[in-house]
């Protein structure tokens, strides 16, 4: 999936479940300031386990030149109050990793569990395979349960647990934990069960 067809592909009007819908887009330098807002915008306790503090503006700018760079690719959901959700995948620009993607989701409370989230994520895993990306990794501390639970619905698998690894906004150290998600031996699996 080249970038020609993700422009052709974006902007999509997207209906949940509820009957809601949804605009889901390509983010771009222009979705800075309204990205920054969604992050200033989640509660407490939503930004402790963020990778990167969302709600500074330098984040925002590092993050939208890792995607003019080519080293993310981010999708981003709006409704009519602003930005709702995005799912990003990264590649690190280190040659023995450029085959490896690490997948973010966040999806604003009050679209939790109406399938924007889910929606998002499938979004994101074609995007991933479609630029090349074999595996998908996913961070997040071990406290995060709710988390980890979802991630393993998508098929994803613990690799390791890191003690003490990070630190959350408060100093307080965390154990982190790396789940994985092979995409071509999903799809092998895929295969030999078509195949049978």
């Amino acid at each position: 999936m080249s970038d020609i067809n993700l422009n052709e592909r974006y902007p999509k009007a997207v209906t949940l479940p509820d009957g809601a819908t949804v605009e889901i887009r390509l983010m771009n330098a222009t979705d800075r300031d309204a990205m920054l807002s969604f992050a200033r915008s989640l509660p407490q306790e939503d930004l402790l386990f963020l990778r990167l503090d969302l709600t500074e503006p330098s984040v925002i700018d590092d993050w939208v030149h890792n995607i003019e760079t080519g080293h993310s690719t981010s999708i981003i959901a709006y409704d009519d109050t602003g930005v709702i959700g995005y799912a990003t995948v990264h590649r690190n620009p280190t040659p023995w990793t450029r085959r490896m993607g690490e997948l973010r989701v966040n999806v604003s409370q009050s679209y939790r569990a109406r399938g924007l989230g889910k929606n998002l994520t499938s979004e994101i895993f074609d995007i991933a395979r479609g630029i090349g990306v074999k595996k998908l990794m996913a961070n997040m501390t071990a406290d995060q349960h709710g988390a980890q639970a979802a991630f393993r619905r998508l098929g994803f698998v613990p690799e390791a647990m890191l003690a003490d690894y990070v630190e959350d906004r408060n100093g307080v150290s965390r154990d982190l934990v790396i789940m994985s998600y092979d995409i071509e031996g999903h799809l092998n699996q895929v295969a030999d069960i078509v195949k049978i």
